[in-house]
């Protein structure tokens, strides 16, 4: 009697959840008591519960191509890519179609033909007005209904199923599904799950602040601070203690980046990674630099200053670049890459009214410097011809 109850409760509330997707149709004239239609990557998924613990499903993705592959999948211990067992379709440019299961075990395996932890049946896959469904019979482990969900997209090529794009869309094509209530939703995190996304935020936030703020804020502490007379030699360590702090915070955010990336193999930002490495080196070489300072009545200071200016620039512009390339990796709330923008744009803003200030007081003390020469010139004068 609660199985009953069970299906009837998944009926009503499917009524109100297949809004949206109750208008696809199949060339079998199947009907599904339940659908939802997925956040991300023009998907529904469509099921009819059954009381012994299996479950019809089909899966379809609007405005399919040809030569491109469909995955759609259920991780049964976890979240996420990693663990989940798929059911792929693939289709080629003369029109033919196959489809077959594959456990994914990591990033690199691909979607290798693999059997899964459960039995699947009944699986086939066609095209509809265009649509890509994949039809599969599933029996669901120990009576379970809710489970975590992933679905995908990618090209073929020369029959090579290739990776899948890292887009927002796609990094967010997990979430869970309930075949009893019909409930569906969308988990944290994209489709690496909420714990790397948790693991993300510390590495945003540490680079931004570290080589992001902190390191501009100390390359304008040593511009504009020495021009005051009062601020020497306070100038040079209030310059030395930040930078070393935003070293500091800055090196911890690309270890947790390493960190990242050695959890997450196949999945790659080169142009990040790349930049963080840069990054990392340059850093670390003018942090030796200050230590290898020579005095200012070495010959070899001028040439010095030239070098350690000249890579200070180049570590807060890639730092700069690099935050906002990360911002787009980690695809946060608007509001932080807006708040980020705003800092950037302050600290701008300070910089130009302080090397206005800065020309002004160097070029007022040249002509007074200039002025005293000339007086004292006229009073020598004037001693000699008396």
């Amino acid at each position: 009697m609660g199985k009953i109850l069970n299906v009837l409760l998944c009926v009503l509330l499917s009524s109100f959840a297949a809004q949206s997707c109750n208008n696809c149709t199949f060339s079998s004239n199947q009907i599904y008591a339940a659908c939802v239609s997925l956040p991300v990557l023009n998907s529904h998924l469509h099921w009819n519960y059954h009381p012994n613990g299996t479950v019809d499903v089909a899966f379809r993705h609007t405005g399919a191509t040809t030569s491109q592959w469909v995955s759609w999948a259920l991780n049964v211990h976890g979240s996420g890519m990693i663990g989940a067992q798929a059911i792929v379709a693939v289709t080629s440019s003369t029109g033919a179609a196959r489809v077959y299961t594959s456990a994914i075990n990591g990033y690199v395996t691909g979607l290798q033909e693999t059997s899964l932890s459960f039995d699947v049946s009944n699986m086939s896959t066609e095209r509809v007005n265009g649509d890509l469904v994949v039809y599969a019979s599933l029996v669901l482990l120990n009576g379970r209904t809710r489970f975590n969900h992933v679905w995908q997209v990618g090209l073929v090529n020369n029959g090579v199923l290739g990776i899948h794009s890292m887009s927002r869309d796609n990094r967010h094509a997990v979430g869970e599904v309930d075949f009893i209530t019909g409930l569906a939703k969308v988990s944290e995190g994209g489709n690496v799950g909420g714990s790397r996304q948790r693991q993300k935020n510390p590495h945003g936030v540490l680079n931004a602040f570290g080589w992001g703020v902190l390191m501009p804020i100390g390359a304008m502490s040593a511009r504009y601070l020495k021009v005051f007379n009062v601020a020497n030699p306070a100038w040079f360590y209030i310059h030395a203690a930040t930078q070393t702090s935003a070293y500091v915070v800055g090196v911890a955010g690309w270890a947790t980046g390493l960190k990242l990336g050695s959890d997450s193999n196949g999945v790659k930002y080169n142009a990040h990674r790349n930049i963080g490495m840069i990054l990392f080196a340059f850093g670390t070489l003018q942090v030796l630099a200050l230590l290898l300072r020579p005095k200012p009545d070495n010959k070899y200071r001028f040439y010095w200053n030239i070098y350690h200016r000249g890579l200070g620039y180049v570590v807060i512009i890639l730092s700069i670049y690099n935050v906002y390339e990360g911002l787009e990796i980690l695809d946060p709330e608007k509001k932080w890459k807006n708040a980020y923008t705003s800092i950037i744009s302050s600290l701008a803003v300070i910089s130009v009214l302080c090397e206005a200030l800065t020309w002004f007081i160097v070029l007022k003390r040249k002509k007074e410097e200039k002025q005293a020469g000339s007086n004292e010139a006229n009073v020598y004068s004037q001693s000699s011809t008396a």
